[in-house]
């Protein structure tokens, strides 16, 4: 479920502004040093990642390690660049209705998934319609199609898409792995099987995999008949590695550890306690990219007491000292977010920075006006003999990352301070799923990576009930945020965005529905003999165009 995930990816592809790596130094995201010499086919390249997908479906699941990894294999219609334009992909054209509630695509005639069946419309079809199929039990993909009609086989090479609502947000939307392509046959043979055995995905994507040891490896080899990369790509034809391993390795020293001494030629997720040593050796880079889309936020369940009132909500999030905390535990790597968007999202509201400070006085009061005013032995705040607390779950080991549980013990003992007691029990994926959609839980947590504004209506919309399969994890049902958010999914047009989005983004605030923590940052350790690593709109990895010295 997505509640956990920590994202939503954006295509795989170079574009404009995307940060090329290079030989030397590290980055903040503007550009680095791509090297001498023009790029060699041939070789591979090892990446170690921190935690493996639950599944590896990217039409069922929701996690961002999912997206990144499978963007390798699954092409979409189109891509969209870093100056949030839309070029063709999978697609050659496209024109959208003047309601936003039908999208027609002329597609490519030219492109066949790894198994030799054409990509087509009945492609198209059968890929939307499996998204959209609550027998699939997609996460997430058909959030991003909720009111998806059906799609209508014009011809073999034109698909239209229809919805039931204005759709503004879709083409962004069908950039991103989660709107994917599999093989028809696949779907039809193998759907059973996507999530838990990776071999049986069959895309169009630059590279195919060639084996899979769950919990260890997976190993990609170049697709040898690929030559349909998306307009503006480094370059046309097959990708220039033969093989790429991606090696599971959730501990920190051990995914460190191998990287400083070559044993792979990069690593994700590189703890900001160890960025100083990885960048003090001489062998490698350091990358940092902050992502676009939904900060790591606390969602508030408004919908349980004590959270039914708002003062209590603001007492918790005004009571707990993110800049403080944010700079303690990620030595200043990672930015304390001030809005549910982040910065380098469109639409973003630079206003709320530094608008709600750190305020224990004032989280004090409010708890006093709420009725909170007694305390118990232990110092915690006390109501009709009740004591304030409550249960904020910890996420299960699958879904662990950027120190979250860390950040959590500073979050606890800063609600402590005010008299707010944090319990944090453990579950297992499937009660923690089942209880977290049931609304069962006072807080939960996440981010999310997407660069589209429209990720607030995912949040905040009373329609993106957890109920209906949707991400609203504050359980809020607020007039004025749907109508809102609901502006925004029926229009392009910016003026209009920045209003509905920047008025959204203040109400989520002022209602204290979530407490928007920390933006999440990339941080990357690539040997400097890797060239051409690009990275997506959502700051993830992309080795189409990537080469390597090592042959």
């Amino acid at each position: 479920m997505r509640f956990v995930r920590p994202t939503y990816a954006l295509t795989g592809v170079t574009v404009a502004a995307a940060l090329v790596l290079g030989a030397c130094g590290s980055s903040d995201g503007g550009s680095a040093d791509t090297g001498s010499g023009a790029p060699s086919a041939g070789g591979s390249v090892t990446y170690a990642v921190d935690t493996e997908p639950v599944c590896y479906n990217v039409h069922v699941s929701p996690q961002d390690i999912t997206a990144e990894i499978q963007r390798s294999v699954v092409d979409s219609l189109v891509f969209l660049d870093a100056d949030q334009k839309l070029h063709p992909w999978l697609a050659s054209s496209w024109e959208t209705s003047s309601d936003f509630k039908t999208f027609t695509f002329k597609l490519r005639k030219d492109v066949t998934f790894t198994d030799g069946t054409p990509f087509d419309a009945n492609a198209v079809k059968a890929n939307f319609d499996h998204i959209a199929d609550p027998k699939t039990k997609s996460q997430y993909a058909s959030t991003l199609i909720k009111t998806y009609t059906g799609t209508e086989v014009v011809d073999q090479y034109t698909a239209k898409i229809g919805f039931s609502a204005p759709s503004a947000p879709f083409l962004q939307a069908a950039s991103t792995p989660y709107l994917g392509f599999y093989s028809p046959k696949t779907l039809q043979a193998n759907a059973d099987k996507l999530c838990s055995e990776s071999p049986a995905q069959v895309g169009t994507g630059p590279f195919t995999v060639a084996d899979y040891t769950k919990g260890q490896s997976i190993k990609f080899v170049k697709n040898p008949n690929y030559n349909w990369a998306p307009e503006g790509s480094a370059h046309t034809g097959p990708a220039y590695l033969d093989t790429l391993t991606i090696r599971v390795l959730p501990e920190d020293s051990t995914r460190v550890g191998v990287l400083s001494s070559g044993q792979v030629d990069g690593a994700r997720a590189i703890p900001p306690a160890n960025v100083s040593a990885v960048e003090a050796n001489k062998a490698l880079n350091v990358v940092r990219l902050q992502a676009a889309g939904g900060t790591y936020q606390i969602y508030l369940n408004v919908t349980r007491t004590p959270l039914t009132d708002q003062r209590v909500r603001t007492a918790i999030q005004r009571g707990i000292d993110l800049g403080k905390d944010v700079q303690a535990v990620y030595f200043g790597q990672y930015q304390r977010a001030w809005s549910p968007l982040a910065p380098r999202t469109p639409s973003y509201d630079k206003s709320l920075e530094n608008s709600w400070p750190y305020d224990p006085a004032l989280a004090g009061r409010l708890l006093d006006e709420a009725g909170w005013s007694g305390r118990d032995a232990e110092g915690y705040r006390t109501k009709d003999g009740k004591r304030l607390s409550l249960i904020w779950p910890l996420m299960p080991a699958e879904y662990v990352k950027d120190q979250r549980q860390v950040l959590g013990q500073a979050v606890q003992a800063d609600l402590k301070k005010i008299g707010v007691e944090i319990q944090r029990p453990t579950f297992d994926i499937g009660t923690f799923i089942t209880k977290g959609y049931g609304g069962e839980f006072d807080v939960l947590d996440s981010s999310w990576a997407r660069p589209e504004p429209d990720i607030l209506r995912l949040f905040f919309n009373s329609a993106s009930s957890a109920a209906t399969g949707g991400q609203n994890a504050s359980f809020i049902s607020d007039p004025q945020l749907d109508q809102w958010t609901n502006e925004g999914a029926a229009t392009l047009d910016t003026k209009i965005r920045d209003d509905v989005y920047g008025k959204t983004q203040k109400r989520v605030v002022d209602l204290a529905a979530s407490v928007p923590v920390y933006v999440p940052t990339t941080v990357i350790g690539i040997s400097k003999q890797v060239h051409g690593l690009t990275f997506d709109a959502s700051s993830w990895p992309v080795f189409y165009s990537t080469w390597t010295d090592k042959k």
